[in-house]
């Protein structure tokens, strides 16, 4: 590429892409995705790389755009169907969060059976000098049967690693997956109803909205624990309260919010819960590496044609220039 394209990147972002991107690129920041940010020297940007929101009318401010590279697997920030009708491409980064994700969310299953974090303080609190043992967790992975509310990559990976933990699996997607002996069920109550650990790795999207609702958790019983490592908008959390605080559920480990950074008063004075501030991938190693399929993307799109990991509602390909 012997022009120096220009690339937009509102509000922030992990560093490594924009030193990345610097390389090769002119890099133009703004504040945040407003498009009232965007001033008339930057009329000929050609992309953008972000870590959250893309608004439809950020993408209208630019009539030079042609690729969004998004920092997550997620991209439901970005306005992907006016991405599409406009035809831009939009990417995001998959596959090397996977392995990351699924050790948080059995680390956080383990957590919030076996009261390890609290157990921890017990001990840093010097409670176990001066009151003796830290008491039994009334929970364990023993026994236990686990569903899957989500059967993607990160879903798989999870699986996987609790398939060595001797639990017995299901899982729930609009559509059974070939060649897996784990148990389908078309709903997701079905679901519920039928394990008592609910495992929820589903995108945040319209369809996926509370889905875990009242009728859900009623039916994960008394004994049920929900985990949370997809996106905060998929459970509906007054219900989800209402439901630890009696008793319908046993428990609930959280990585992700409806309104993060906000968490609830409420949410965080239970005892049954776990709660992680959003760090599922949140490992220099893998953050770095989502930082450069970023980069590699924004690459890519201008030296090839075509994103390395294009999202499934734009697999476009570049008009030459």
């Amino acid at each position: 590429m012997s022009a120096r394209i220009r690339v937009l990147v509102p509000g922030k972002i992990n560093p490594r892409v924009i030193d990345r991107l610097a390389e090769r690129f002119d890099v133009v920041r703004i504040e945040g995705a407003d498009a009232t940010l965007v001033t008339p020297q930057m009329q000929d940007v050609k992309a953008i790389a972000v870590s959250g929101r893309v608004p439809a009318a950020l993408m209208d401010a630019l009539p030079q755009l042609e690729v969004i590279a998004n920092f997550g697997v997620g991209y439901d920030g970005v306005e992907v169907g006016h991405a599409a009708a406009k035809g831009i491409a939009v990417s995001n980064t998959p596959d090397v969060l996977t392995e990351e994700v699924a050790d948080t969310a059995v680390g956080l299953l383990l957590n919030t059976l076996r009261q390890l974090p609290q157990a921890e303080q017990w001990l840093r609190q010097g409670r176990w000098s001066r009151e003796g043992a830290f008491p039994l967790s009334p929970l364990s992975l023993r026994g236990r049967s686990v569903g899957l509310y989500g059967l993607g990559r990160i879903g798989l990976a999870i699986a996987k690693r609790l398939e060595a933990f001797g639990v017995s699996i299901a899982y729930h997607t609009r559509s059974p997956r070939e060649g897996l002996a784990y148990a389908y069920h078309s709903t997701l109550t079905g679901l519920a109803a039928a394990v008592d650990t609910l495992v929820v790795i589903v995108p945040g999207t319209e369809a996926t909205r509370r889905t875990v609702n009242a009728e859900v958790l009623a039916a994960l019983g008394g004994n049920g624990v929900l985990i949370n490592v997809g996106r905060g908008s998929t459970v509906d959390e007054q219900a989800l309260i209402a439901a630890l605080q009696a008793g319908v559920i046993a428990g609930a480990g959280l990585d992700v919010f409806e309104n993060e950074p906000q968490v609830p008063e409420a949410l965080v004075a239970l005892p049954n819960v776990s709660l992680l501030p959003h760090v599922a991938s949140a490992s220099v190693v893998t953050r770095n590496a989502m930082a450069d399929l970023v980069a590699d993307n924004v690459v890519a799109w201008f030296s090839t044609g075509k994103a390395l990991t294009p999202v499934p509602e734009t697999p476009f390909t570049r008009r030459a220039d």
